[in-house]
């Protein structure tokens, strides 16, 4: 999406029944006022339509050639809303200079490395922001709102897709924009101005004006401690332009649906009752419409971008989509100019290179969720807050690289090179990080599961009785690759899973880290082995076809 040349902290915030560009009707605000740049179309590349000789191998090469070329980007492209990819090799070097680059945080806190698995492999983080910005004569056309052209823009899509370390599955967390959230201190690279962290909870869409998509990560990381890797945004425009050259995603209501109000509000989506194919600006209808589905929220209006991803995935890997060579280049034009990424990605080859990690992972391993939340009282009613326990439990469960859908991986598991000594060999540190938040650590913990494993054999195991770092979930941590199979036989031996034995630089030799997960004595529990994402994160899977949008019975007709 756009970026605003008129930043500032903004003191516009909406209520539950204001309508966002990123949302329905009004309310709306912008970003570059009445400029809009022009991009010539770039003559073709050598060898192309234009070069082409008389011989009609050489111009049936040349054809081959560019559609192959399309159909890469345009399967790139179509990561940008929600990470799938295609084939191909080449790319038009034109589109790099499309891209709009900025820094890709804006805080003033370094984000933690991620921890790699036991194969050595580490996942990657995308946030996905949709922007309601005005800065062009297409945006604000399909925007509306004209009182809001010229003011600072709103991030009113916020996404995480978490793409695992083994490639074997996809998380995306959606933030509701009406989530209310302290902001961390940014500074505007442009301008230098420095945007203080706020002392008071602020809407979080906010955090695009306080210097752009880089605060935005910044806000992300403050809230979750989720390590992201880039972000990538995208305008009114480029959703129009994409969803045009898909031709069409099904998408599904159960009533006649019209989202108007008499004051003017509303998406002006109408559709019949049913599934319906959408593209170009129905599609973007449907992205932000909020009166006519569920309470009218911005909750409501999640689970239709839900459905609408899921499905345009779905068809997307089917491979009948995107053919045609003049809609792609389209597509490419389009999208590019609408796109910001950050400087790791400032490349059509690199988002070619993400687009091909990220669809290893199947259709029915991609879980959409809503971060878990409940609704503000008194004057902040409307607005959301995380719902403590459980929103802490989705973003941890992503700093694990624990599936959301609760399924083990089905990649198979690394050859361990390392063979494991004899367990009366292995000395084994068992340290105490049972506390959390509300209580402290349960008292002789790592003393009781010493004895379980002596029991088992390994009499070299002793306790840390230093004061270690809390953890949520038991592991077993172990220094490097000579340990791995002495770990991973201290996992087997009292029923760890491997996915929770990991590499660690912060330890030596083999260290068993008992965890919230295991307060209790007895066997490790197999309940927590087979952690899921809690009910109210609405988890809905990929390759779920039946799923529909409810109606709100005051918009039907």
């Amino acid at each position: 999406m756009g970026r605003s040349s008129m930043r500032g902290e903004g003191t516009r915030q909406r209520g539950r029944h204001d309508g966002p560009p990123g949302g329905d009707g009004g309310g709306a605000s912008g970003g570059r006022s009445g400029r809009s740049v022009r991009r010539e179309r770039p003559v073709p590349p050598e060898g192309g339509p234009a070069g082409a000789g008389p011989n009609r191998r050489t111009r049936r090469t040349a054809r081959g050639g560019k559609r192959r070329v399309l159909r890469w980007v345009a399967s790139v492209l179509a990561l940008l809303i929600l990470g799938t990819g295609g084939a191909g090799y080449v790319y038009y070097k034109h589109l790099n200079g499309n891209l709009r680059k900025e820094d890709l945080t804006l805080g003033d806190k370094q984000m933690a490395d991620h921890k790699a698995n036991a194969a050595g492999q580490t996942p990657l983080n995308i946030l996905l922001i949709g922007s309601d910005a005005r800065d062009s004569e297409a945006n604000q056309e399909l925007g509306g709102a004209k009182e809001t052209f010229g003011g600072t823009p709103l991030a009113d899509v916020q996404m995480l897709l978490h793409l695992s370390a083994d490639r074997s599955n996809i998380s995306v967390i959606s933030m509701p924009r009406d989530t209310m959230l302290k902001m961390p201190k940014c500074t505007d690279p442009e301008s230098g101005k420095v945007y203080p962290a706020s002392t008071v909870d602020v809407q979080t869409n906010q955090s695009l004006g306080r210097g752009g998509p880089g605060c935005t990560v910044a806000a992300w990381y403050e809230l979750t401690g989720i390590t992201i890797d880039h972000f990538m945004m995208i305008d009114f425009a480029g959703v129009v332009s994409m969803a045009d050259a898909i031709g069409g995603v099904p998408v599904c209501v159960d009533a006649n649906v019209y989202s108007h109000t008499s004051d003017g509000k509303g998406s002006g989506l109408k559709l019949e009752k049913g599934t319906t194919s959408v593209k170009g600006e129905q599609a973007l209808q449907w992205l932000r419409t909020r009166y006519g589905f569920e309470d009218n929220t911005d909750l409501g209006r999640t689970k239709a971008q839900h459905q609408y991803l899921n499905s345009m995935v779905r068809e997307l890997r089917k491979g009948t989509k995107l053919t045609d060579p003049g809609k792609l280049m389209d597509l490419a034009e389009a999208a590019t100019s609408a796109l910001t990424v950050d400087k790791g990605l400032d490349t059509v080859k690199k988002l070619y290179d993400l687009a091909e990690e990220l669809k290893k992972a199947p259709t029915d391993r991609i879980t959409m969720t809503t971060m878990p939340n409940v609704y503000g009282t008194g004057q902040f009613s409307g607005r959301v807050y995380p719902k403590t326990d459980e929103a802490e439990q989705v973003f941890r469960m992503v700093r694990e690289d624990i599936p959301l859908d609760g399924k083990a991986s089905k990649r198979k598991t690394p050859v361990v090179k390392d063979l494991a000594a004899p367990a009366a060999e292995i000395a084994v540190t068992v340290r105490n990080a049972t506390s959390t938040d509300g209580l402290g650590p349960a008292r002789g913990r790592a003393g009781t599961v010493k004895e379980l494993l002596t029991d088992a054999g390994f009499t070299k195991a002793s306790v840390d009785s230093q004061n270690v770092e809390a953890a949520a979930r038991t592991g077993v941590l172990y220094s490097g690759a000579d340990m791995e199979g002495d770990a991973q036989a201290v996992a087997k031996a009292l029923g760890i899973p491997v996915s929770q034995v990991k590499k660690s630089t912060g330890v030596t030799g083999v260290v068993l880290s008992v965890g919230a997960d295991w307060r209790e004595d007895g066997a490790y529990p197999a309940k927590a082995a087979e952690e899921k994402t809690p009910d109210s994160a609405n988890p809905l899977n990929g390759a779920d076809e039946k799923a529909c949008m409810k109606v709100n019975p005051g918009f039907t007709w």
